[in-house]
């Protein structure tokens, strides 16, 4: 009896110690999610509890070289739902349906969607500030209009194949929306706030603003002036001549820096859903392939007076229309040749045969040296995505006929971003530059840059002396040769022009070319450098008569706005049948009536305006350059005595 009470007193305590340790180690527990844990816990139950409506960071604004705005955002909300707030969802979807553009059966789905919030796609994305003012005026429990923005591109389709467009959540889809989307896009921000299970607010619980941090703003090398001369120029060209596709790049030879670039036919980005992808898709200048033709001439010649094998002033080429290489007879675009004529002349005249000498006094592995020197065959590396590489022949394959229809532009395949590269490292002293479009990134608040581009030198292809001979024999093909239709009176203007067949099947098509011309000015220190090529125009089918036109007209414009003034030295244009000649208007100002009547040539005819014996203005200022024949206004005045006042003339008015 006694060995049983013991018993049982140990088993009661050791039922006490037992529930001892368990109590504190429930303290302990309890302590240590109390103390340690806590917060932590706490947090975690306020997140599960939080709901969040997104605010969307504004997408950075892209502007010229001047800081002029080519896209930007506007304020567009977008209807959120809560759908556990939400009392009677289908009465709420047949409120909003009208509203929105959805069916009820459509927002019925989405307002019953077991998610903390849900977006009221698509007629509730983007919509226009007249719309969420509606939306907002229902108070409709559970339904949210949050704070969102589209991009808007102000010039319609100007640069639209840089620029590119964006899609439905502001993401870039092509060009430099889509080069630069990462810096462009921003980090998105919120308010959050508690709620209970069925979605209400909980009592006494604020909002939590996180702000969205905006894009950084993004400065292109484009100038939008000289783009829209550049568009304008190449939309009158496609109204004229009703190509296939067209295209014209513009750049500063010195950096690389792309001042313009444009595709024909083109797209609003805007409105990017009402075109046929193929358009958007492709931005020809750094997309399409074709064989170059004449302009390609730039670089064989570029590499013969590097490597010394010809003197362009001193050395004759006798063209008697075509010439024999390999069993083949390739023929010079001038039926019967051009006859005797001097290397410079080859160059001016566009003569094919001598520069199929050219070709051969290089032979295959230096000219083709100096192609892949100047860019050929690879991508440039300008920051655009599908940028194409182009085709050459492999070496190995290149036999006499091969070599000689390269040496003037048939056979090998390029791009316009590639030609236009390359020949301004022919002019530009011989350094070829990588193309960029992306010039700088600047803070949307402080103003202040982020980063910016200088231009990348890739390698030194020519000599400055051999660039400088490239410059001049090129402004003689401007004065002098095919490229007659770019001079431009008062500045320099060197250029080459192409007319190459387009292939189709493994052979050429007969009646189907793709024109081109590519020009610089001025010419001893060039500033800026055109390409401009037209597939398939319809009539006539020449470089010179098609895209030159365009070219010049560029310039002109161009050139007095980059602040470029006339040159000295301009080679005399070479005139031919019909063209009108152009001549110096002189100093009028001082010269009675009957001096101008007695002196003046019949170059010009006179118009005045006035009383008086003596004049006092003109226009055209003295030294303009004129077509001859032109009209000479004359502003008419009293006699000078001396004394710096007029006075009275005796015979009154001329």
């Amino acid at each position: 009896m006694q060995l049983s009470r013991i018993a049982s007193r140990r088993r009661l305590y050791v039922a006490l110690l037992a529930t001892g340790l368990l109590f504190a180690a429930l303290l302990a527990r309890l302590a240590y999610i109390q103390l340690v844990k806590g917060d932590e816990l706490r947090l975690r139950a306020e997140e599960s509890w939080r709901r969040e409506v997104p605010f969307a960071a504004r997408r950075g604004e892209i502007v010229d070289r001047n800081g002029v705005k080519l896209a930007y955002n506007i304020s567009s909300p977008t209807v959120l739902a809560i759908p556990a707030q939400v009392r009677d969802p289908r009465e709420t979807a047949r409120r909003l349906a009208p509203v929105l553009d959805m069916t009820e059966e459509r927002l019925h789905e989405l307002l019953t969607k077991r998610e903390s919030i849900v977006r009221l796609q698509p007629g509730g994305r983007k919509i226009s500030l007249e719309k969420a003012r509606q939306v907002r005026e229902m108070a409709l429990p559970g339904i949210v209009v949050a704070e969102d923005n589209k991009r808007h591109y102000p010039f319609g389709s100007l640069a639209a194949h840089v620029l590119g467009f964006t899609g439905i959540d502001n993401q870039g889809l092509t060009g430099v929306e889509l080069q630069y989307d990462e810096l462009l896009r921003g980090i998105g921000g919120s308010v959050s706030y508690l709620s209970d299970a069925a979605g209400r607010q909980m009592p006494g619980a604020g909002e939590r603003f996180r702000p969205p941090k905006d894009g950084l703003t993004l400065q292109l090398t484009l100038d939008r002036t000289i783009q829209a001369i550049v568009e304008r120029e190449l939309d009158q060209a496609v109204l004229q001549y009703e190509p296939d596709r067209a295209l014209a790049i513009a750049m500063d030879p010195r950096t690389g820096e792309v001042l313009a670039m444009a595709s024909r036919p083109t797209y609003e980005p805007d409105r990017y859903r009402d075109y046929d992808p193929e358009i958007y898709n492709r931005n020809l200048p750094i997309w399409m392939t074709y064989e170059p033709g004449s302009t390609f001439k730039i670089i064989t010649l570029a590499a013969a007076l590097e490597e010394g094998k010809v003197d362009l002033k001193r050395e004759f080429f006798f063209d008697p229309g075509a010439i024999e290489v390999g069993g083949a007879r390739l023929r010079c675009w001038k039926k019967g040749g051009h006859g005797s004529q001097t290397f410079l002349e080859v160059v001016e005249n566009s003569c094919n045969p001598g520069f199929v000498v050219l070709g051969q006094r290089l032979g295959k592995d230096l000219l083709f040296k100096y192609i892949e020197d100047f860019g050929f065959g690879k991508k440039t590396g300008i920051d655009l995505k599908g940028e194409e590489n182009g085709i050459l022949f492999r070496r190995e394959r290149v036999g006499p006929v091969e070599l000689a229809t390269t040496s003037f532009g048939q056979g090998v395949s390029v791009t316009p971003i590639q030609q236009i590269t390359a020949v301004s490292a022919a002019i530009n002293g011989g350094r070829l530059y990588r193309p960029y479009v992306a010039k700088a990134w600047i803070h949307p608040e402080t103003g202040r840059v982020v980063a910016e581009n200088a231009p990348q030198l890739v390698r030194q292809v020519i000599s400055p002396e051999t660039s400088a001979k490239i410059r001049e024999a090129l402004e003689s093909v401007v004065a002098n040769g095919t490229g007659g239709n770019a001079f431009l009176e008062g500045y320099r203007v060197g250029g080459k022009t192409g007319t190459a067949q387009k292939a189709s099947g493994g052979r050429y098509l007969p009646n189907e070319h793709i024109v081109s011309f590519i020009g610089f000015a001025p010419a001893d220190d060039p500033r800026i450098i055109v390409y401009v090529a037209v597939d398939n125009p319809k009539g006539i089918q020449f470089g010179g008569v098609v895209a030159a036109p365009v070219v010049r007209n560029i310039l002109a414009d161009a050139l007095p706005y980059l602040g470029v003034a006339p040159r000295q030295g301009q080679l005399e244009k070479k005139l031919r049948f019909g063209e009108t000649p152009t001549v110096t208007v002189p100093n009028l100002v001082g010269k009675t009536v009957s001096d101008l009547y007695e002196d003046l040539n019949m170059n010009f005819r006179l118009a005045s305006s006035g009383k008086g014996d003596i004049v006092i203005r003109q226009a055209p200022a003295a030294g303009a350059r004129v077509p001859k024949g032109s009209v000479i206004r004359i502003y008419l005045g009293d006699e000078d005595d001396g004394s710096g006042k007029s006075r009275p003339s005796p015979r009154g008015s001329a």
